[in-house]
């Protein structure tokens, strides 16, 4: 079942999210897009789900599951069909990130990531000629974008940047110890975040693309940690050139509030809901296996998988009305710059997060100590170790605080369906 079912199993029509990421097309159309990516995607899930115990073992980049990305031509979808693209919608993506997550939280990851990247270069950085090249590329030669958003001194305090763009004439430099950069020895291109100059202050941000021949890393911070671990989401120091060109003409600060927030709330959560899912997936089967063994008598972890069922419901009805949300406001800057849509997509990730620990957690339960075990079929100890990394991720606490203010300004509406 599709992460964008409704409850009563009838498929919501996946809607693109508007120029410049692509014009709604006819039912009909949008139908079979969304069909064909399905079918592509659980090829992808499949070869991701193989390789997941290794890719957590030894904490390496998903090489195979990624590279079938590529084959089966996932990296683009968002690009426009003007630069030669297929015009795909976010849900799309969204519905992807779910399948993969399913299948392998560090795959469903990297996705996820990417086309965060991809959703800000197409929607903010397309009245570029360098950014429209960089667009096109990335769907002819399925070029894999990582992103580097936070530094030693900022944290996870995307908003602010202690690095900043050297300008001599058409030339750019730029320079950044980045505490954690995912998958970023692995990547074809990165999107930094920097001060537009040295005299800006920290919050006056802009995002610069560099290609692979235009940046360089050196290694100063290991990867070793409880889940996710095939993001490979080392620390570097991180040296970069190029031209002016490459510097998004938008301000980072609309392109966050805009794009870069709320598609990558989405995408995580989605990932969380596939990664909770899985583990579902092994509490379902570990309980029916057990009742054939017992005359068709439920063992007594058959309650908890009837709270993890229903704690995933209400996960993927989150995201669904959170996407529909995105998708109502993405044309409008007042709504998206709102108060109401920021809190909404910043508690989205909260809520997310929380709810996929609670549903691995029940999964766990249900399964007992077939589930415990980090071997045999049965086991969620990778799902849960990859769970417990989306509270962590942009720390919940810092988000909360963040839009604590915004929670004695919001009022709840009057009705629940008005």
């Amino acid at each position: 079942m599709s992460l964008l079912e409704s409850h009563n199993g009838i498929r919501r029509e996946p809607v693109l999210n508007g120029p410049p990421l692509g014009t709604k097309p006819n039912t009909e159309h949008a139908v079979r897009i969304a069909d064909d990516l399905h079918g592509r995607a659980q090829a992808v899930a499949a070869i991701a789900a193989k390789h997941a115990p290794a890719v957590d073992r030894a904490a390496r980049f998903p090489e195979q599951a990624i590279l079938a990305a590529k084959d089966q031509r996932l990296l683009g979808i968002l690009v426009p069909k003007e630069l030669g693209g297929e015009g795909a919608a976010i849900s799309d993506a969204v519905d992807i990130c779910y399948a993969l997550g399913r299948a392998c939280g560090s795959t469903g990851l990297i996705y996820a990531m990417h086309q965060m990247m991809v959703a800000c270069l197409i929607r903010h950085g397309l009245d570029s000629a360098w950014h429209r090249q960089l667009v096109r590329r990335i769907h002819t030669e399925q070029l894999l974008l990582a992103s580097s958003t936070t530094e030693g001194h900022g944290g996870g305090d995307l908003r602010k940047s202690q690095c900043a763009v050297e300008l001599e004439n058409s030339d750019i430099a730029l320079t950044k110890s980045a505490t954690v950069v995912s998958y970023g020895a692995q990547a074809d291109a990165l999107v930094t975040t920097a001060r537009r100059s040295a005299d800006a202050p920290a919050s006056d941000q802009v995002l610069v693309a560099f290609c692979k021949d235009d940046f360089r890393l050196e290694h100063i911070v290991g990867w070793d940690t409880l889940g996710m671990r095939g993001t490979c989401s080392a620390g570097f120091n991180f040296e970069g050139a190029g031209k002016i060109d490459q510097v998004l003409p938008a301000p980072y600060q609309r392109i966050h509030a805009h794009t870069g927030m709320p598609v990558a709330h989405l995408t995580w959560s989605a990932v969380w809901a596939g990664v909770a899912t899985g583990a579902v997936d092994r509490a379902r089967a570990f309980i029916r296996g057990a009742a054939r063994n017992a005359n068709a008598q439920l063992p007594p972890g058959s309650a908890h998988l009837t709270r993890a069922n229903a704690s995933l419901r209400t996960l993927r009805a989150v995201i669904a009305s959170a996407l529909k949300q995105y998708e109502a406001a993405c044309d409008d800057a007042r709504a998206l710059e709102s108060l109401e849509f920021q809190t909404s997509m910043n508690m989205l990730k909260v809520t997310a997060s929380e709810l996929s620990i609670a549903i691995v957690s029940s999964a766990l339960q249900a399964s007992g100590l077939a589930g415990y075990r980090n071997d045999g079929e049965f086991s969620v100890t990778r799902h849960l170790r990859d769970a417990m990394s989306s509270s962590v991720m942009i720390n919940n606490d810092r988000i909360l605080a963040n839009v604590a203010g915004a929670s004695l300004l919001v009022e709840p509406p009057a009705f629940l369906t008005k």
